[in-house]
């Protein structure tokens, strides 16, 4: 089972450069990053996880600048999003942010996509809430042509456009593996358009008929990375057992020597199941 890190990378916590470091010193697999590209002021949508939206939220860095600053001083960790809110993205220029991404890296890019919860935020993008899921299947069809096809054109109901050149391709082949977030609403989109799902935090016991209803949904055995695990060992020999292929353990967002103190008790732990 490979051991990843998920956090969120802002003004106020360690360094992308730093961070980067310190996972491949500490045999880390992966690092995936969240994004949120603001939060509007006056907000009805509740924060999914109860209370008030921690302030991370609020002041994440661009994913794909800071996994490129990650991709320069690394040379073997592999660099997720977790997750790209593709609702909030223009389809065109993502493809080439994650396509620059996987060549600067060598073809360590992982697209880690979702439809996102904060509809204030979405709404600023221009996307309505009700057709989010619909608009994110599109652009994931439209982003897998710009990468696959020399001459790439689309035509749907909310991606339209006629045959354009798109360089740069990226160095994996077909495409970087795209990490499809979300509930059991999303595995019609995880069948369709994922390479993986990159399933919450559930515990093992959860977890486990949620996989047996995600292979049946697909038709086929799907590798599963969980995100933003905060258990123990316990936790951990539980997702062992049901075959899961990476698990992403929780580095809180504060300044570079908590965040090193933190990574060291983390890699302690992931020790006992590489």
């Amino acid at each position: 089972m490979n051991i990843g890190i998920s956090t969120f990378i802002t003004d106020q916590g360690i360094r992308p450069a730093a961070l980067g470091t310190a996972l491949e010193e500490r045999a880390f697999d992966s690092l995936f990053i969240a994004e949120h590209s603001h939060i509007p002021v006056k907000r009805e949508t509740p924060y999914p996880g109860g209370g008030e939206l921690p302030e991370m939220y609020y002041r994440t860095l661009d994913p794909f600048v800071a996994l490129s600053v990650v991709a320069a001083v690394t040379r073997s960790l592999l660099l997720g999003t977790g997750i790209a809110l593709i609702p909030h993205r223009d389809p065109i220029l993502t493809a080439k942010e994650v396509a620059s991404l996987d060549l600067v890296s060598d073809g360590r890019a992982v697209f880690g996509v979702g439809i996102g919860w904060n509809r204030e935020e979405m709404r600023n993008h221009g996307a309505d809430p009700a057709t989010r899921g619909l608009l994110t299947d599109e652009r994931l069809r439209a982003i897998r042509a710009l990468w696959t096809e020399e001459k790439a054109e689309f035509h749907g109901r909310f991606v339209d456009f006629d045959p354009v050149y798109a360089w740069p391709k990226p160095v994996r082949r077909p495409h970087p593996p795209i990490y499809v977030g979300g509930g059991e609403g999303a595995f019609p989109r995880v069948a369709a358009l994922g390479d993986a799902w990159l399933a919450n935090s559930d515990s093992p016991d959860d977890l486990g008929p949620r996989i047996e209803r995600l292979r049946e949904v697909a038709g086929r055995e799907v590798p599963v990375t969980v995100y933003g695990v905060r258990g123990d060992a316990e936790d951990l020999e539980g997702y062992q057992r049901l075959g899961v292929e990476r698990v992403l353990l929780y580095l809180p967002t504060v300044p570079e020597r908590e965040s090193l103190e933190h990574l060291d008790r983390l890699a302690a732990l992931a020790d006992r199941f590489r």
